[in-house]
């Protein structure tokens, strides 16, 4: 269970700050709630998670997975470009998060 809070965790962060731009400085109110719910359902989420799986482990899952959703979502979305490095740097982030999970001990409990 602790892996699908931390899903959602990532999904709603997501959301959230790629409302961030739309919100335009807080000046929009719908994108501006969905940037404090969307944050809000993360950190709770978050924290139900830190319960069973180790906080490093967490935060890499978190963070790594969270950089390749926002870039992907300011890619369709906000026809941001992602040049040959960027891909390249956010491959070895996915492939830095596999081999945490899938072969060090650090994220047993």
């Amino acid at each position: 269970m602790a892996y699908a809070y931390l899903l959602i965790a990532i999904v709603a962060e997501v959301i959230a700050t790629s409302s961030l731009k739309a919100a335009d400085g807080f000046t929009r109110i719908g994108p501006s709630l969905l940037v404090v719910a969307g944050y809000g359902v993360a950190f709770y989420c978050l924290s139900l998670t830190l319960r069973t799986i180790p906080i490093g482990i967490t935060y890499a899952i978190w963070s790594g997975l969270g950089i390749v959703l926002v870039s992907l979502v300011g890619w369709l979305v906000y026809q941001q470009r992602l040049d040959a490095p960027a891909i390249i740097g956010m491959a070895l982030i996915v492939s830095g998060v596999l081999v945490l999970n899938l072969f060090s001990k650090a994220g047993t409990h």
